[in-house]
């Protein structure tokens, strides 16, 4: 993917120079520093931190677990590993909006601290993400951050998110951990003493969550406030432009201007012990430079840090006026890096850190200020081991900028002439690391950028530039299928085919590994799977290998507010041989964008099409003697909702309806959506079961749609990935039977996960399973309980 130069002018015109340059102005004010820590992308307070940051110029910070890689997506069909590429992406934009350096605990596809799906308890969440290792990875970001204050994101309470409880539960081991010189010294960071953890004095209840107990007392506010004069807007609504970046999660609200917003805190731990009311956060924490020598007990630093507070000042009041603001930035670079060099050892634990980040920030604000228009164009943004590609910094006519290039160890740099080179790739190089630890708003975030040496009244300082969009390296043995999960019905035994769609090298031979109880077949662009009389019900799996090496399946994810993204996994073909009696009757779905289910009913050999808004718009469902509603339609498609009571009348001359799980803001009318009164419940966690494994009974064996066309028993149950399913119906018409109970452990039953009724001639099943999720991972009793429920209406 490359930018057009419509791209390029929108994105030029929606940042300019002035404001960006106010923006990082605003980052000179404080040397406090505040962590928000959380468990998913969206967890971060950002309405709150907004005003802080901007109003305060405190240094922020947010700590994230997991990359929300076991939620929905609301904008495509990135799911797991690729949805958590695309939620981290989306959280470096929304940290880029704050000024907010991102940190993540997690950090591989394979990570224990990923998102496994829902949980109710912060011990089963941690007995999976492995305590030793959370807290392994929350100290190192502490240590690395040193952030003065820690404000958790939600309360550990029944009620509420696993994930959420683990993350607040290890906050505070964390903190006491960082600042222990036995924990981990062989991690190479120096220990850091927080001062202040917060938790938050508001209920974490919603249409999610539902906290069991009342938040504790507020010892202090943030006032939320006001806004921000250059950028026109109020705090609160770009905290909303930072949440607008989670799209995959339909993120951002609209506020309008001058509310009063006040966020209660309450002080759970200090360091030194003092609780109770405050009248700040910023109590007994240095504010400004000038602040800090005191602090920090080093009287030698006063007058550079105070001289340098002074000259900041002077920055932000000669905003615009560009020529003052470099003066006096470059001053009070002068006077901050006097102060690293005389700051004596036994201050530099509460000093160093706090000066490094004033001369990255003055640094930035230097470059915005000298006004300079230096780009960075890369010949290619997608490369494979053993290429080369060129680099060319683009500045205003006859300016030739000091630079250096720097890459990845082994990465060969040939400087061609004075603003341009060739970057060669190791034949070896792995791909691209889709999932980084940390994103910095100060610093260079590719694995490929220049660093600018430039100069301002006699100060040297440097800034890092990226292009426009990140360089990925992809496989070198890259291959592309038609299908990489194939159902096999040992009812017809038909052959599967399999086409090769693109490979790379070109010529490579391929083949496959892996000991496959079918007959195979490899040619040049066909893999052909035959039955043979070894041929058994299973899941089995088979990789790819190009002239011996094993090849990767190359994901390529690319939205407008993210830019290109790509994930190599190893090439695998997974393979489902199941007995499956299909269903009879045609098939139409109406797909809500955010699952693939009618893929995989086809994959399987189901009779299916898509029902497209054209079609939906007509009213006519003749046709079809079943319609599948994907999860989320009735919010993403208007046409379903503009036609649900042509459908209704469909039903009742003998259609047969299925609708998957809708959440109650998804355009669910409890009284209207449903052939006769549904109500999804709310808060979800009350009405889903997260344990995969959790017992399953059936309410009515002999019902029709669970003894044909497969007869479903305990067996079908079995093998279910993540959770059994959400957003369960909590009341329902007498019309609509319960066909089955299920609970996780310790909780009463629920009943509203499967539930059908007869309307007239047809048919109308309601499931909250999640069928389009266990459809993708290959689980057999769903492909057999879809085909019943979808089997035509007598």
């Amino acid at each position: 993917m490359s930018i057009s130069d419509g791209e390029r002018l929108q994105q030029a015109y929606a940042r300019p120079t002035a404001t960006q340059l106010w923006k990082a102005l605003q980052s000179l004010k404080s040397v406090t520093s505040f962590m928000n820590t959380g468990a998913h992308p969206d967890d971060e307070t950002s309405r709150m931190i907004a005003a802080i940051g901007f109003r305060d110029g405190v240094k922020l910070s947010h700590a994230c677990s997991t990359r929300g890689e076991g939620g929905q997506n609301a904008i495509g069909t990135e799911t797991k590993v690729k949805l958590g590429i695309v939620r981290t992406r989306e959280m470096e934009r929304a940290a880029e909006v704050l000024n907010m350096t991102q940190y993540w605990l997690c950090q591989t596809p394979n990570d224990p601290l990923g998102d496994f799906g829902f949980s109710k308890s912060g011990e089963e969440t941690l007995n999976i993400w492995g305590e030793d290792r959370t807290l392994e990875r929350f100290v190192h970001i502490l240590r690395q951050e040193r952030p003065d204050i820690i404000a958790v994101t939600f309360l550990d309470v029944p009620g509420q998110h696993g994930h959420h409880r683990a993350m607040t539960q290890s906050a505070f081991k964390a903190v006491k951990l960082a600042a222990d010189p036995t924990y981990n010294p062989e991690a190479g960071l120096d220990v850091w003493q927080v001062k202040k953890l917060y938790l938050p004095a508001w209920s974490g209840a919603g249409d999610a969550y539902d906290d069991d107990l009342p938040p504790p007392t507020k010892t202090v506010s943030i006032d939320g406030s006001g806004g921000d004069p250059i950028l026109g807007m109020d705090y609160s609504q770009i905290g909303e432009v930072s949440r607008s970046f989670h799209m995959t999660q339909g993120m951002g609200n609209w506020h309008e201007a001058g509310a009063q917003i006040s966020w209660p805190l309450n002080l759970a731990w200090a360091a030194d012990g003092h609780g109770g009311d405050e009248a700040s956060i910023f109590d007994n924490l240095p504010r400004t430079l000038t602040d800090l020598a005191d602090f920090a007990g080093a009287p030698e630093l006063t007058n550079m840090l105070s001289s340098a507070q002074s000259h900041i000042d002077t920055a932000l009041a000669q905003w615009p006026n560009y020529q003052e603001v470099r003066t006096a930035c470059a001053l009070a670079l002068e006077d901050v890096r006097n102060a690293l060099a005389a700051c004596s050892q036994p201050a530099k634990a509460e000093v160093e850190h706090r000066l490094l980040a004033k001369v990255e920030q003055l640094s930035k604000a230097l470059f915005l200020a000298g006004d300079r228009t230096l780009r960075l164009e890369l010949s290619s943004y997608e490369v494979r081991p053993g290429e080369i590609i060129t680099g060319t910094i683009l500045t205003p006519a006859g300016e030739v900028p000091d630079f250096e290039v720097i890459a990845p160890t082994g990465w060969n740099i040939t400087k061609t002439h004075d603003l341009a080179f060739n970057v060669e790739i190791p034949k070896h190089e792995k791909p691209s690391d889709p999932l980084p630890d940390v994103w910095h708003p100060n610093r260079a975030n590719a694995q490929l950028f220049v660093r600018m040496n430039l100069a301002e009244s006699g100060q040297q300082f440097t800034v890092e530039i990226e292009a426009e969009e990140r360089i990925n390296v992809v496989s070198a043995h890259e291959v592309t299928l038609d299908k990489t999960a194939l159902i096999f019905n040992l009812q017809d035994a038909k052959d599967i085919q399999v086409h090769v769609e693109r490979k790379s090298p070109q010529g490579a031979s391929l083949t496959i590994s892996g000991d496959l109880p079918f007959d195979v077949d490899c040619t040049d662009d066909k893999i052909v799977i035959s039955k043979n009389s070894n041929c058994g019900p299973g899941l089995y799996k088979a990789g790819v290998i190009l002239d011996g090496t094993p090849a990767a399946f190359q994901h390529r994810m690319s939205y407008p507010h993210t830019g290109a993204m790509t994930y190599a996994e190893a090439a695998e073909i997974r393979l489902l041989a199941l007995d499956l009696a299909r269903p009879s009757g045609k098939i139409g779905y109406i797909s809500g964008g955010s699952d693939r289910s009618g893929y995989w009913l086809g994959q399987a050999g189901f009779d299916i099409c898509e029902i497209t808004d054209e079609a939906l718009l007509r009213g006519d469902f003749s046709e079809f003697d079943t319609i599948l509603v994907g999860v989320f339609a009735l919010r993403t498609r208007p046409a379903l909702a503009e036609q649900i009571k042509n459908l209704h009348k469909w039903v009742h001359a003998g259609g047969n309806l299925v609708s998957l799980y809708h959440r109650p803001w998804d355009n669910w009318d409890p009284t209207n959506s449903a052939l006769a009164p549904l109500t999804i419940g709310k808060p979800s966690l009350r009405w889903r079961v997260t344990d995969q494994n959790a017992e399953v009974q059936i309410l009515f064996p002999e019902h029709p749609l669970l003894v044909g066309p497969n007869k479903i028993t305990a067996q079908d149950w079995n093998g279910w990935d993540k959770e059994r399913g959400l957003y369960f119906a909590s009341t329902w018409d007498s019309q609509y039977e319960a066909l089955i109970s299920m609970a996780d452990v310790g909780e009463p039953p629920l009943k509203g996960s499967l539930l059908s009724g007869r309307f007239g001639k047809g048919r109308h099943t309601h499931t909250s399973l999640i069928f389009h999720h266990q459809l993708e991972q290959l689980v057999p009793g769903a492909y057999r309980l879809m085909a019943n429920l979808l089997n035509r209406c007598d």
